[in-house]
C-alpha cells in the first residue's frame, strides 16, 4: 500500500484547508506562524492558487495586497511588512531596508527593496478560472511589473532579465549562486549572526550558513544605500537566472490570456514571451550538463551546476523539442531521479559533492519548484511524469506532514510545519488529481 492510500486525500484536503486557514492573517496568509511572520511575493502567488479551490476571495486579497504595496517604480517586494509584528521579530526587518527612495512603497508600507519571482500574472489567471471579479482591476498593477522587470532589470545583451540578489531567485542559497557570491566578502559574520531570528525556529544545519547571511546582507546594504537603482555595473551580484526568466515567459503569457479577457492587446506579452523564450535557450543552455543553467553577468560565465532552477523553462509552450526532451532526460536521470529513486526534484544535482539533502535549496525538495515542474511537464506533454511528480507531491505530505521542504530520498519534513505554501499547492495537485479520475 502506498502512503497516499493509507492516508486519505479527504484527510490531506482538510489538514491543508487548516493549514491556511490558521495561517491568514485578515488580507494575506504568513508562510508559517513563527518562523516568517510577514508576507512574501511570490509565497503570495502560490497561496493564492490554493485558496482559490476553496475561497477565492481570500486568491483575490492576497494578491490585492501584494500588489498595493507596488513601488512606484512599478517593482513588486520581495516582502511586505506587517505593521503588528516588532521590527527585529524577522531579520531583516524594515528597518535594515530603510531609507526608501522617492520610488519606494506607497505611504506608511513597509516593504524590502528587492523582488521575487513574477509569478502573479500567472496566479491571477488561475484564481480567474474560479472567480474573475478582480482581474480587470489588479491588471494594470500587473502590467505596471512586468514593465518594471523589463525596463529597468533587461540585460540587453542576453536579452533576459537580471536578479540583483540570491533572494531574488526564491532559491536563497542553491550552489548556482556559490561561485558570483565569491566576489562578496563575508564581513560583519557575528554582528549578523546575532540578528537572524530563523535559527530560533529551526535547525542550523537546515539554514543557511552565517558566512551566507554576511554576504546577502552586504548586498542589500549596498543596495539600499545606492538609493534601489538598478545599474548592473555598481552591483556586485548579477544574474541570469533560468528560472527567473522561465517564470516571467510563462507570466507574461498569462497577462497575454489575462488582456485578451479583458478586451486589450495581448501582443506585447506575446512578443515579450517569445524573446525571453529565444533568449533562454540561446544564452542559458549547458550541452554539458543538459539543462539550464545561471550566467554570471560579470563574468560571462554559466554556472556549472544544475539546480531544480534549470528545470523550470519546461514551462515554456515555445521551447524547442530537442530542449525539452533533454530536460526530461535530465529530470528522470541520476542528477534527479524522478521515477527512480527520488521522491518528488531535488533543488540540487543528487551526484553533486558537495550535495547537503537537509539544507534549504541545497539538495531538499520544495512544493513550489515541484509545482513549477509539474506544470512544465504538462506544458511539455508528458502527462506521465507529471502524475508520477503530483503523486510524489502527495506522499511527501502524507508521510511527513506540510513540511516547508523534505528530504527527497527518505521523505522527512524539514524546516517549518504547517507550511502555506505547501498546504496551497497540495489543494491545486488534489484537485488535478481528482479531475483525472
Amino acid at each position: 500500500m502506498t502512503t497516499v492510500e493509507a492516508v486519505s486525500t479527504d484527510s490531506l484536503r482538510r489538514d491543508a484547508v487548516r493549514t491556511l486557514i490558521g495561517n491568514w492573517r485578515g488580507g494575506s496568509t504568513v508562510p508559517t506562524a513563527s518562523l516568517y511572520p510577514h508576507q512574501w511575493s511570490w509565497d503570495s502567488a502560490f497561496n493564492a492558487i490554493g485558496w482559490a479551490h476553496i475561497a477565492p476571495r481570500r486568491a483575490w486579497a492576497e494578491l490585492s495586497g501584494l500588489l498595493g504595496a507596488q513601488w512606484a517604480d512599478g517593482r513588486v517586494p520581495q516582502i511586505v511588512f506587517d505593521p503588528a509584528v516588532p521590527e527585529d521579530a524577522y531579520f531583516p526587518g524594515p528597518w535594515y531596508w530603510r531609507p526608501m527612495p522617492p520610488s519606494g512603497p506607497p505611504p506608511g508600507v513597509r516593504t524590502s527593496g528587492i523582488v521575487q519571482p513574477p509569478m502573479h500574472a500567472g496566479a491571477a489567471l488561475a484564481v480567474a478560472g474560479h472567480d474573475p471579479s478582480a482581474l480587470g482591476r489588479l491588471y494594470p498593477r500587473l502590467v505596471r511589473w512586468h514593465d518594471y522587470l523589463w525596463e529597468r532589470r533587461l540585460v540587453s545583451r542576453y536579452g533576459l532579465i537580471a536578479i540583483v540578489h540570491p533572494w531574488e531567485s526564491g532559491l536563497d542559497n542553491s550552489p548556482a549562486w556559490d561561485a558570483p557570491l565569491r566576489a562578496v566578502p563575508a564581513v560583519d559574520v557575528d554582528v549578523i549572526a546575532g540578528h537572524r531570528r530563523d535559527l530560533l525556529h529551526s535547525r542550523s544545519a537546515h539554514r543557511p550558513s552565517n558566512e551566507d547571511y554576511a554576504r546577502y546582507s552586504l548586498l542589500v546594504r549596498e543596495y539600499r544605500d545606492g538609493g534601489y537603482l538598478d545599474n548592473f555595473t555598481d552591483l556586485r551580484f548579477c544574474v541570469l537566472d533560468p528560472l527567473m526568466n522561465a517564470v516571467f515567459a510563462w507570466s507574461s503569457l498569462a497577462l497575454a490570456s489575462i488582456a485578451t479577457r479583458l478586451g486589450f492587446d495581448p501582443s506585447p506579452h506575446h512578443a515579450r514571451a517569445a524573446q525571453l523564450t529565444e533568449s533562454i535557450e540561446e544564452h542559458l543552455w549547458s550541452p554539458s550538463l543538459r539543462s539550464f543553467a545561471a550566467l554570471d553577468v560579470h563574468t560571462g560565465a554559466l554556472q556549472p551546476v544544475r539546480t531544480v532552477g534549470g528545470l523550470t523553462p519546461l514551462l515554456l509552450p515555445g521551447l524547442s523539442a530537442g530542449h525539452a526532451d533533454a530536460l526530461v532526460s535530465t529530470l528522470t536521470g541520476p542528477a534527479f531521479a524522478l521515477g527512480a529513486g527520488a521522491t518528488g526534484v531535488p533543488s540540487y544535482d543528487l551526484t553533486a559533492p558537495d550535495l547537503d539533502l537537509s539544507r534549504y535549496w541545497r539538495g531538499p525538495t520544495w512544493a513550489s519548484t515541484n509545482w513549477l515542474v509539474w506544470k512544465g511537464l504538462q506544458t511539455s506533454g508528458r502527462e506521465d511524469l507529471a502524475r508520477v511528480l503530483a503523486s510524489n507531491m502527495v506522499d511527501l505530505v502524507a508521510g511527513a506532514g506540510l513540511r516547508e521542504y523534505f528530504d527527497p530520498t527518505t521523505g522527512e519534513g524539514l524546516g517549518g510545519a504547517d507550511f502555506t505554501w505547501t498546504a496551497a499547492l497540495l489543494l491545486d495537485v488534489l484537485s488535478s488529481l481528482k479531475d483525472d479520475r
